[in-house]
């Protein structure tokens, strides 16, 4: 649900007479990702931790897990509202477009921005129903965010001509009744005694080095990611509005395949973190492989669906036929970096259960620096755009492989010490 919301967006966006709308909230989108996904450890965290307490029947230590986190995520997003001012002037100084472009993204900034506190707090309740292996609620949720997305998408921007402004008031408006319901849904299964007693433990210092530690770890794997898919934004923009229009497409592609991968990813989490617990290593072994294939077979279907018909699914999105033309020359490198990039978020959630941290820390920045920028950089002063995709290939080529190499011994360490 998550993707196909936001390819209603882009298509609602592409088909306006002013192709600037869309290139401007791509542009905003890289800003974003820095404010919210630099803070995905509040959901992966989250996950790992309740799945791994679920694993030992630790009901108090799950309950503590999300409330910890909770506040963590509150405070934070009231930090973003208080900064939004400095944030967007800086923001928007470092992010290249034509003026026009950057005028529609900062309309998108200034309705979006409002809904810091509740995207946040969202990704705390996703991860903690995630981590109890609940993904019954996690789809209600999301059904409620995405569906209720796409509605105010349609009357902000189509009846009511609200363009990039519109889409980041529907999104945010959206985030905040998916909070509500969450709320709602914790109310009915943590009682009021398991509150208050996890409320003593929240500053237990052993509890909170550990979360620190892995919280550090996550937050700089995911500013890593998130900067190379910015680089790759800013430098699409220096190449023209029709390349960051045409590519912003193309990676829309990718977002919608992983987050039909991460569904996987997120059961992994879910699954490693009981087993590990339960020193189970033959059936992490059998998970892996059965998650494995099934994500490699995903990513590849939905590259060559887009291969094979290119105008007819692009077409969907946006009826500039100059777009349209370009993605034609450039949809074959979805093949390699689906391909690739399917492991890669597969292996993600693998080790995010065992809340390796580290390993995942240092794949994405070996990655992003040796795999992806050299390329990148090259690609920019050349204005070739083939290597720009190629550096893209290299990302997640490069983190599939370093990730795969630290997995035998991860299997080791779940061993039980008969065994070993």
């Amino acid at each position: 649900m998550v993707p196909l919301a936001g390819l209603f967006d882009v298509a609602f966006l592409g088909h306006l007479d002013e192709l600037w709308y869309l290139a401007g909230v791509a542009l905003a989108t890289v800003l974003f990702n820095y404010l919210y996904w630099t803070f995905g450890f509040l959901r992966m965290g989250t996950t790992g931790m309740t799945a791994q307490a679920l694993g030992q029947n630790d009901w108090d230590t799950m309950v503590l897990v999300g409330l910890r986190n909770g506040v963590l995520a509150l405070g934070l997003g009231g930090v973003i509202l208080l900064l939004q001012r400095p944030f967007k002037i800086l923001g928007f100084l470092l992010l290249n477009a034509a003026p026009e472009v950057k005028v529609a993204g900062q309309a998108y900034f200034d309705a979006l921005v409002w809904g810091a506190p509740a995207t946040l707090l969202n990704f705390v309740v996703v991860g903690w129903y995630l981590g109890r292996s609940q993904s019954g609620k996690v789809l209600l949720l999301s059904g409620v965010n995405n569906i209720t997305n796409v509605l105010l998408n349609y009357f902000f921007i189509v009846q009511w001509s609200w363009q990039s402004y519109g889409a980041g008031a529907a999104t945010a408006l959206s985030q905040y009744l998916m909070l509500l319901v969450g709320l709602w849904l914790i109310w009915r299964d943590v009682s009021l005694s398991n509150l208050l007693r996890a409320r003593s433990k929240i500053l237990n210092t052993t509890a909170l080095k550990r979360t620190f530690t892995f919280n550090s770890e996550i937050l700089i794997r995911t500013f890593a990611i998130i900067s190379t898919f910015a680089m790759f934004t800013n430098l699409s923009s220096h190449l023209g509005t029709t390349v960051l229009s045409t590519n912003t497409l193309l990676i829309q592609v990718v977002t919608l395949t992983s987050y039909f991968i991460d569904g996987i990813a997120f059961a992994m989490e879910s699954s490693v973190g009981v087993l590990s617990q339960q020193k189970q290593p033959q059936q992490l072994k059998r998970l892996l492989y059965g998650a494995g294939l099934t994500s490699l077979g995903i990513g590849l279907v939905f590259a060559l669906s887009f291969c094979l018909f290119p105008q007819r699914l692009f077409g969907l999105l946006t009826n500039h036929q100059n777009v349209l033309r370009q993605v034609e020359q450039y949809v074959y490198w979805l093949l390699p970096v689906l391909g690739l990039g399917s492991i890669s978020y597969l292996l993600d959630g693998y080790f995010l259960g065992l809340l390796a941290g580290g390993v995942l820390r240092q794949s994405v920045v070996f990655a992003a620096l040796l795999g992806f920028t050299p390329l990148a950089l090259a690609a920019w002063y050349w204005h070739n755009i083939h290597l720009l995709w190629l550096s893209m290939v290299l990302f997640m080529g490069s983190r599939a492989i370093i990730l795969g190499l630290h997995v035998p011994n991860s299997l080791a360490k779940t061993m039980p010490p008969e065994h070993i």
